[in-house]
C-alpha cells in the first residue's frame, strides 16, 4: 500500500449555525491548517497515488479566501470540511482539519478505522 501526505493552508471565514449561543454564529475567519491523507495499492501511470498539485487545487481552488457558507452545501464546521475533503479527493481516507492552533477535527473512512482493528 502507498500513502501520501499533503498539508496546505487556507485563509477563509465562516459562521456556524448552533444549536446554543456562541460567538462562532458572527462571521469570523481562520488561517486553517488541512492535511489530507490518500493511498493506493498500485501507483498510476505516473508513478503517484495522486498528485500533489492536484489535491492543492481542489483544496485551494474551492476554499481558499472564500465565505464557506457561500461554497459549501453544508454547516462548515471543521468536521463537516474534513469528512467534505475526504468525500471529494480521488483516493482520499483521511483529513484533518486545523482551524486554530488547538482546535483540529478529523475525519477517517470507516474502512481505514476497521483496517486498523486487525
Amino acid at each position: 500500500m502507498y500513502y501520501i501526505k499533503k498539508t496546505l493552508e487556507i485563509a477563509a471565514c465562516h459562521s456556524l449555525t448552533l444549536s446554543y449561543p456562541s460567538k462562532c454564529t458572527t462571521m469570523h475567519g481562520h488561517n486553517w491548517i488541512i492535511t489530507v491523507y490518500c493511498r493506493a495499492r498500485e501507483l498510476n501511470a505516473d508513478g503517484m497515488v495522486c498528485d500533489f498539485t492536484h489535491i492543492k487545487q481542489d483544496i485551494i481552488g474551492r476554499l481558499d479566501h472564500r465565505n464557506l457558507n457561500e461554497v459549501l452545501p453544508f454547516n462548515p464546521t471543521a468536521e463537516n470540511i474534513a469528512r467534505w475533503i475526504v468525500d471529494s479527493i480521488p483516493q482520499c481516507y483521511r483529513a484533518d482539519v486545523q482551524e486554530s492552533t488547538n482546535n483540529t477535527a478529523s475525519y477517517i473512512e470507516e474502512e481505514e478505522l476497521e483496517m486498523r482493528n486487525f
